[in-house]
Formats: C-alpha cells, sequence, structure tokens
C-alpha cells in the first residue's frame, strides 16, 4: 500500500486549483491510468469511479481563488499546501509514496510536503511523476476531475466559461464580456493573473475612447 499526489488547475485564470492523494495498492488499480491530460473526460470519469472503488482512501483539496490572490504567497506554496492538504486526509504512520514535485528543486518540493503532513511519511517528489508512477496518476485523474467539476459549476453560474485558462478565447472573451456588462471581474476570476490585468486594462481603454 503506499500513495501518490498530484494537482490541477494551477495554471487558469478562473476558479479553485484541486489536489488528490489516493492510498492504494498498485496492484488493485484500473488499466488505463496515468496522465490525466492524455485522458479524455469521459473517460477520466469512469477511471476515477473505478479508482475510488479500488483505493483504500482518496482524499482531495481545493485551494479557492481567496487563498491563491493572498498577499504574500505563490503558487509554490499553494502547490505544497494542497497537496499536504490532500496527502493528510490519507496519510498515516509508516506510509510511503510518490507526489508529483510542483517545484524546480524536486527534493525540496517532497520535503515540504512532507513538513505539512502530521503523520510519519516518506515522501519522494518527482517532476512529471503522473506520467511514470500508477498512483500518481490515479490521484491526477481524481484531481482533474475535481477540476472538470468545478468548471462545469462556474459555466452554470457564469454560462460558457470555456476552459478557465489564459489562452482559450472562450475564456477571455468571457472575462471581456462580464467585466464590460459589469465593470468588474467576477468572483470566479484570479485577479492576481495577467490576464485580469490586460482585461481590465482594455476595458478602461475602451471607456477613455467614449469620452
Amino acid at each position: 500500500m503506499r500513495f501518490g499526489v498530484d494537482e490541477a488547475g494551477k495554471g487558469p485564470v478562473l476558479g479553485s486549483m484541486f489536489a488528490a492523494a489516493v492510498r492504494v495498492d498498485p496492484a488493485a488499480l484500473p488499466n488505463g491510468v496515468g496522465d490525466s491530460k492524455d485522458i479524455k473526460p469521459e473517460r477520466r470519469e469512469r477511471l476515477a469511479e473505478e479508482i475510488r472503488k479500488s483505493a483504500d482512501a482518496v482524499g482531495v483539496a481545493e485551494i479557492p481563488v481567496e487563498r491563491i490572490d493572498a498577499d504574500g504567497t505563490d503558487m509554490n506554496t499553494l502547490t505544497v499546501d494542497g497537496q499536504a492538504e490532500a496527502l493528510s486526509a490519507v496519510a498515516r504512520d509508516g506510509l510511503s509514496g510518490t507526489v508529483d514535485a510542483g517545484d524546480t528543486d524536486a527534493a525540496r518540493f517532497g520535503r515540504r510536503v512532507a513538513d505539512a503532513v502530521d503523520a510519519d511519511v516518506t515522501v519522494r517528489a518527482e517532476h512529471g511523476a503522473d506520467e511514470t508512477d500508477p498512483v500518481v496518476g490515479a490521484a491526477s485523474i481524481i484531481a482533474k476531475v475535481a477540476r472538470d467539476t468545478h468548471v462545469t459549476e462556474l459555466a452554470e453560474e457564469y454560462g460558457d466559461v470555456g476552459s478557465g485558462y489564459p489562452s482559450d478565447p472562450t475564456t477571455r472573451t468571457f472575462l471581456a464580456d462580464y467585466v464590460d456588462s459589469h465593470g468588474e471581474l467576477p468572483a470566479c476570476a484570479r485577479r492576481s493573473w495577467s490576464t485580469c490585468d490586460d482585461v481590465l486594462a482594455a476595458a478602461s481603454q475602451t471607456t477613455l475612447g467614449d469620452f
């Protein structure tokens, strides 16, 4: 029995980031587990259900936009926090496993996660672990499905928001239209992201052009 931990939604300009931890016997995992980005959404959802059935325990942590935009924090620290919160839900003394490193220094990232968990666990951090370690791949799928569900909920509230990533034209159009209609960013926006600054600046220029 060992654990794997990963996160989803670090880069989007909209919505929360999610981290997931899975405690499982790797042999019990369903076939096809791997990096969630390479698996189609419908398949991810089915795999997530199978993973939850086969796992000994699953933990999910949400890092909302309020924490992401808080002064004095950074995404490396928030990724540590999210992974540690998820891992704490499945951790027990003597357990070991792998986390997907969210820092250029993988060893440092692993130490930070381990230090933030109350249980005495052995944490190994690796870059790209979701592609090489099936248990981390399982955690990646759980985290990505949680993020997908979150984006669906945002769309139900706001209309089509796209994927939430800055490179997505639908997301950028949503932000621009929302600011144009309301004069401010939506509550789901990560206001500290440069994309939001760009949208607000463009809206300001448009307003000035009216005079």
